[in-house]
């Protein structure tokens, strides 16, 4: 592999909560000259006379910079390749899992002087090592640029339940009651298009109220298809930023949409993420997962999936530790699908049926949940698992509704 000294522009404007540019702006810290290397990459020119790297199909650009925030990052490449030309950026390509971590999903290029934008990338503070991966057809790669869109920011709340005595005690709930947008005391948005870890091309949006909103005492999220310039725009809501749980019985109650590519989930991420690196350590509980080709267009007789990942036992090791139920009626009625989270074990119930326990604890890769969780609602599209019988592009919109989520403790 032949090392070069390539004109690779990488910089960082950090924006304030509300994505307007301030004044300030902070470089990654690298020269304009990045030190990077590829297989049989080049310094040339463009037809507009710009320095360019030129990068064959089946080769690909390693450089490395470091991030001085912790958050969501729009990353856009001015770049140009053939209508079979696709490429995708690679994170922490040395890390001691062996795994891949794509941080933007697979992208076709687009023409000199407009960028072709990925938002919403996660980037912790720190060095990043990452590749550039060129499939399909040759690309000349005039620059690559960061901007911090969204800060990650720590929950200031934890909420610790006892699992102690013979009755439940409410302790924290969305009904949604309200009209319009979702409560901002409570949630905040996961934003952007970067494929989140499982290739789906949805963008989830924020404040927007055709992806989500409050409406006769339901929570709805939906999902559109050919809107805002993307293939699909969705919603994903998250109390990180506003309160994490350690224990407790979390409930969601619910409607899923049916039809293939839909993948609807309640579920609890760590509060430890960061980005790409930290999963599956922080591990990661689904309470209420389920994709639409499961689900009976006509009946709504489908499956519900309750799966815990952690670094021992996870998805892209195909040895998670799940269980999954017959629910009749998924999308004409609600149901409710609970977990009762022990400091030594996590049960999953569907309207009050038990049918799952989660019980490795022996160490911390397996037993990451003795440390706060955050509670994730979402309508994805496509994706590895969604989008595993395709994508039915004869609707126009599906919809999530739930009626409430909360969070319980015993009490004597």
């Amino acid at each position: 592999m032949r090392r070069d000294r390539v004109l690779l522009w990488v910089g960082l404007t950090i924006l304030t909560a509300c994505q307007s540019p301030t004044s300030k702006e902070v470089s990654i810290e690298v020269d304009d000259n990045v030190k990077a290397w590829s297989l049989g990459a080049s310094d040339i020119r463009n037809e507009l006379g710009d320095s360019v790297i030129s990068l064959n199909a089946g080769e690909d650009l390693e450089f490395e910079f470091t991030v001085p925030v912790s958050g969501r990052y729009r990353i856009s490449f001015d770049v140009s390749g053939t209508d079979s030309s696709r490429f995708w950026l690679e994170d922490y390509i040395y890390n001691i899992d062996g795994r891949s971590y794509n941080i933007t999903g697979s992208i076709k290029p687009g023409q000199w002087d407009i960028p072709v934008l990925v938002d919403g990338c996660p980037l912790d503070t720190g060095a990043h090592q990452v590749r550039l991966h060129i499939e399909g057809g040759d690309v000349q790669l005039r620059s690559i640029g960061f901007e911090l869109i969204q800060e990650r920011m720590d929950s200031p709340s934890i909420l610790t339940q006892s699992m102690e005595g013979e009755k439940w005690k409410l302790v924290w709930s969305d009904e949604f009651d309200g009209d319009g947008l979702p409560d901002t005391s409570k949630w905040s948005y996961n934003i952007g298009n970067w494929g989140w870890g499982n290739n789906e091309p949805q963008y989830y949006t924020a404040d927007r109220i055709q992806n989500a909103r409050q409406e006769d005492g339901v929570l709805v999220i939906e999902a559109h298809q050919n809107d805002m310039g993307q293939p699909w725009t969705s919603a994903r809501l998250t109390t990180q930023g506003k309160v994490a749980f350690q224990y407790g019985k979390v409930e969601f109650r619910a409607k899923a949409p049916p039809g293939e590519g839909t993948w609807a989930a309640g579920w609890l991420l760590g509060e430890a993420y960061r980005d790409e690196i930290s999963w599956p350590y922080c591990g990661e509980i689904d309470v209420l997962e389920c994709v639409g080709y499961e689900i009976n267009d006509t009946t709504g007789k489908g499956l519900n999936h309750a799966t815990c990942h952690t670094r021992a036992y996870y998805f892209k090791q195909g040895n998670q530790i799940g269980s999954e139920i017959e629910v009749d009626s998924m999308f004409q009625a609600f149901h409710t699908y609970t977990i009762e989270w022990h400091p030594d074990r996590i049960d999953a119930y569907l309207d009050g049926e038990y049918y799952f326990t989660y019980d490795k604890n022996a160490n911390e890769l397996e037993w990451p949940f003795d440390k706060p969780q955050n509670i994730i609602i979402n309508l994805a599209v496509g994706g590895g698992w969604g989008g595993a019988k395709g994508i039915d592009t004869s609707w126009d919109s599906h919809q999530f509704i739930l009626d409430y989520v909360r969070v319980y403790q015993r009490v004597e």
